[in-house]
Order: C-alpha cells, then sequence, then structure tokens
C-alpha cells in the first residue's frame, strides 16, 4: 500500500479533515507534481498525525512548498490528541525527523488557525510568521448579517436591486471571464485553464463546489466566483468582477448570495485571506472577523535563501 492510498484510508476515518488537505483535493492541486504523505505513529503502529505535503525542485533544489489555491496544510493530527500538547509534540518531533531526512533546501506550510503543531514546531527550531483569513462564524440570522454590513457596503446593495445570481455559469466561461476581467485590469491570472478545470470537475463530481455569477437583466455577467466547500467552511476561493462595472454593486451582491450559499450548506464562510490590506478592508467590511493563522518555514540550506530572494524579485518584475 503507498503512503498516498494508506493516508486516504485514514482520512476516511477522521471526523474531519480540510478540504485543502484531502487527498482528491491534493491530486487536483497538484497534477503533474509530486505530492507524497508523512506519518507519525503510536506505539502500536497506528498513524495518530499525517502531513500531506507537495515536493517540488528547482535544479539542485528540492523543496516543500503550499499547492495553489490552498489555504491551510502542515500536520493534522487524529481528535484524540488534537488539544495534548504533549501527543501533538511528538507527532511534530517523529515528522521533523523524517523531514531532516529528505534532503531538503527549504520547508514551508500553512497550519491552521489554532493548531498546537504549531508552537511544537516552533519549539523545534522551525521559523513561523502570521497571517490572516476572514470568516463570517454566524449565519444563522441574514438580516443580522446583512446589518453588520458597513454603509458602503449595504450601498452597493441598493445599487445592485436589477442585478441577479445565477448558479450556471461553466467552467470554461468562469474561466474566459476572469481571464478577460484580469486582462482589463491589465494583471495575469495564477493558474492555468487545465489547472482550473481539473480541480473543477473533482470537485463537481463531488458536490463541493459552485460557480455563482452576477448578471443584468440580458445575462451579462458582472461578477463570478468560484465557491468550494467541506463539512464545515465554504471558501470564497476565487471571486473576480469586471471594472467596467465597479459601481453597480455587483461586488457586494456576489458575496451576499455566496453567503446565502453557504448558510444553505449549514457551514461557515472564509473569505480565504487575504495578506493585501486593500482585499482585507473589502472583506471587513462585510462584518467578517480576522482569524489568525501561522506558516511554518526552515531553510536547511542557507543558500536557498538567496534563491527564493531572486525568485521574489523576478516575480514583481513582471507586474
Amino acid at each position: 500500500m503507498t503512503n498516498k492510498e494508506r493516508y486516504s484510508e485514514w482520512v476516511e476515518q477522521q471526523e474531519y479533515v480540510p478540504i485543502f488537505m484531502t487527498p482528491w483535493w491534493l491530486d487536483a492541486v497538484c497534477a503533474g507534481k509530486e505530492w507524497d504523505v508523512l506519518f507519525a505513529e503510536d506505539e502500536d503502529h497506528h498513524i495518530v498525525g499525517a502531513m500531506p505535503y507537495l515536493l517540488r525542485k528547482r535544479a539542485w533544489f528540492k523543496f516543500i512548498t503550499m499547492p495553489q489555491m490552498s489555504q491551510t496544510g502542515g500536520i493534522w493530527v487524529t481528535a484524540e490528541i488534537t488539544a495534548d500538547k504533549w501527543q501533538t509534540a511528538e507527532v511534530c518531533r517523529q515528522i521533523s525527523e523524517q523531514l531532516d531526512k529528505m534532503g531538503l533546501a527549504y520547508y514551508y506550510q500553512q497550519y491552521l488557525p489554532g493548531s498546537l503543531c504549531v508552537d511544537a514546531m516552533r519549539a523545534l527550531g522551525f521559523k513561523t510568521k502570521e497571517r490572516v483569513t476572514y470568516r463570517l462564524e454566524d449565519l444563522s440570522n441574514l438580516d443580522q448579517v446583512i446589518a453588520s454590513f458597513s454603509k458602503n457596503k449595504r450601498r452597493q446593495l441598493q445599487k445592485a436591486l436589477s442585478l441577479h445570481a445565477e448558479h450556471k455559469m461553466e467552467a470554461e466561461d468562469f474561466f474566459r471571464f476572469h481571464s478577460q476581467c484580469m486582462q482589463a485590469r491589465k494583471r495575469k491570472l495564477s493558474y492555468s485553464r487545465e489547472f482550473f478545470l481539473v480541480l473543477e470537475r473533482k470537485a463537481r463530481r463531488l458536490g463541493q463546489c459552485e460557480i455563482l455569477s452576477i448578471c443584468n437583466a440580458d445575462g451579462q455577467p458582472y461578477a463570478a466566483a468560484f465557491l468550494v466547500w467541506d463539512s464545515n467552511y465554504m471558501y470564497y476561493l476565487i471571486p473576480t468582477f469586471d471594472p467596467a462595472f465597479n459601481d453597480s454593486g455587483a461586488s457586494a451582491l456576489l458575496v451576499l448570495e455566496a453567503l446565502k450559499s453557504a448558510r444553505e450548506k449549514h457551514v461557515l464562510f472564509d473569505f480565504e485571506g487575504s495578506m493585501d490590506k486593500g482585499i482585507a478592508k473589502h472583506y471587513m467590511q462585510f462584518g467578517s472577523t480576522p482569524v489568525k493563522y501561522l506558516s511554518v518555514e526552515r531553510f536547511y540550506k542557507p543558500i536557498f535563501r538567496i534563491a527564493l530572494w531572486f525568485q521574489k524579485l523576478r516575480e514583481l518584475g513582471m507586474h
């Protein structure tokens, strides 16, 4: 049995595993790349923790990093030891020892909010950095949710009264629409057509995604979003807006309709970031609460820090 097969069986036995750490998600977002799993076991060789990871190779470097479109990853422990910092520390020690033997140049993953693994990894010499996402964790009363919107967002909803929501946009059309919106801003998409079609197809097959669009009376889209969810959260994964209709209120209506969808599915809502101050301000105007989570990293080979710095410079030069 391969590690992936063993991990798939283990995930099926867990009460909850975030969507970004499920085997089907990793198959989709790592298509054409190499992902695998490290395990921590108890004395009876039962799995008590697992760390799925994406392994990348550049030149003579091997490194672990986050897959595209994936908010969180890292080490996931069984529900029985989730709140036990000593057992969690043992899980992290086992995983860390395996990482040491992989010949990595660099390790980077983003851990879930509240994970005890972060403190355990920090104690083992890993560095951590704070990140923020934005959540709405009570959708029981939609009127109260709307009342928590800023005056600006409620005013935008009034502007959008002539618009309506649709749930029938196809994956190809969404990709094309997002591409056009980005081109209008003189920017490029961060993902390929093939990547999105694979992800959308796998998620739709499992009933864990939808494409929501806001259109005018003629069916012309002004805004759209690709939403995914697990049993706990809906994620506002890929929103996009046509800049030609910035004053239409479509972006506010898009969020409201996404919240309605989350409420119908009895899940909470996660805006999926962002570390961008402008986007963060936009999300907070919907009454969302900032939720901190941490990235965990280690440079095994100091020279990789320089290589990473040059790569970031190149990326900045492209924008």
